[in-house]
């Protein structure tokens, strides 16, 4: 038992994520209004994870997703090979004319006062046709799995989404895995697919059966249902409105034994201040603060779950754990693109108080 979280040492895989799969659109600092050429780059909330894992710390991952066999869908494979993590698809065919698709995500970068702008293509997604009984939990299972992840993202696509992430924490759970996820609660996608009452109900489901809970209070509030605390945060940078949700989050969930989330407070779209905190069996901790210059904000908060969950699987307490995850987040910034470009010995050189000074 570590951090009260029971983590098996023998296993197959270290890490298993369920999600979809994206492609992103980049053309830099340019507005998409102006833009004559784009970088694409694979993505998921819940890939990244799977990614960074192993690409960065070496961990044994696999993602769980759709995916459609067709020129995009080949991309976005190869791409998830190339990182090192394993696949395991639901095949769809593609019909030449309206699908099923892997969605795309449209991302400028911003620049200093003018903000990044994101939008999407999710129109008739394949990872949102995923379905309970897609998947052989207890075959995917069967060599063992140590830690089980998920997320808000992949649960509001469809109103079969999160069934599925509901059955395969249960199965995850029964297999002897720790589990995982990361509310990420976007409104605008739970409006499509039910509402903020139906996203309660659904993410309740799922939430049953999680050990570690990712997401700020916002997140906690609105996906969970639970009203908010009077407390009133000084910055961006005061955990303690996070704090004050915990005991409510608790009382309704009681088997979440960890709840963390990244504290960011935006000066530019190039400057950011950037801290992390956790909550762990009634014991909080905080990360320092970093001020950030950033080239590409997209995947900071995967690139901190990535290195947390890294640091708890090998035995870190839970203050080291937050400081590895808080300074992968912090360097995943520094490079393009949703995953990691950086190395361990970076990410724990960077946490013990590591500089920029050139590296000979």
């Amino acid at each position: 038992m570590h951090e009260g979280l029971n983590i098996r040492t023998n296993a197959e895989l270290d890490f298993l994520a369920l999600g979809g799969l994206v492609h992103r659109l980049d053309p830099g600092i340019v507005p998409f209004r102006k833009a004559t050429e784009c970088r694409i780059h694979v993505s998921g909330g819940e890939y990244n994870v799977a990614a960074n894992l192993s690409d960065c710390f070496r961990m044994k991952t696999a993602i769980v997703s759709a995916m459609v066999d067709y020129p995009i869908g080949d991309l976005i494979a190869e791409r998830v090979r190339a990182m090192g993590v394993k696949p395991i698809y639901k095949h769809f065919e593609h019909n030449g004319a309206t699908g099923p698709n892997m969605a795309a995500v449209y991302s400028d970068r911003g620049y200093g006062v003018r903000p990044p702008v994101v939008f999407y293509n999710r129109a008739n997604e394949a990872a949102a046709q995923l379905k309970p009984g897609d998947f052989d939990w207890k075959t995917i299972f069967a060599p063992g799995v140590r830690w089980v992840h998920c997320g808000g993202l992949f649960a509001a696509l469809s109103s079969t989404s999160a069934p599925l992430a509901a059955e395969m924490m249960k199965e995850a759970k029964a297999a002897g895995a720790v589990t995982s996820f990361d509310l990420n609660f976007r409104e605008k996608l739970w409006k499509i697919s039910g509402g903020i009452d139906h996203a309660v109900e659904a993410l309740g489901t799922i939430i049953e059966n999680v050990d570690v809970l990712l997401g700020n209070e916002e997140d906690l509030q609105k996906g969970l249902g639970i009203p908010g605390p009077e407390v009133t945060a000084k910055s961006k940078l005061d955990p303690s409105a996070f704090f004050a949700m915990i005991d409510r989050v608790v009382k309704k969930h009681p088997q979440a034994k960890v709840v963390a989330t990244t504290l960011r407070e935006v000066h530019s779209t190039n400057h950011h201040s950037w801290s992390a905190v956790v909550w762990v069996n009634g014991k909080t901790y905080t990360a320092p603060t970093a001020e950030l210059d950033i080239f590409d904000r997209v995947g900071g908060g995967d690139g901190f779950a990535a290195g947390f969950i890294y640091g708890l699987l090998t035995g870190e307490s839970a203050e080291e754990a937050l400081k590895l995850g808080w300074a992968h987040g912090a360097l995943l910034t520094t490079f393009p693109g949703d995953t990691t470009m950086a190395t361990v010995e970076q990410v724990r050189a960077f946490a013990k108080g590591g500089s920029a000074r050139i590296q000979r």
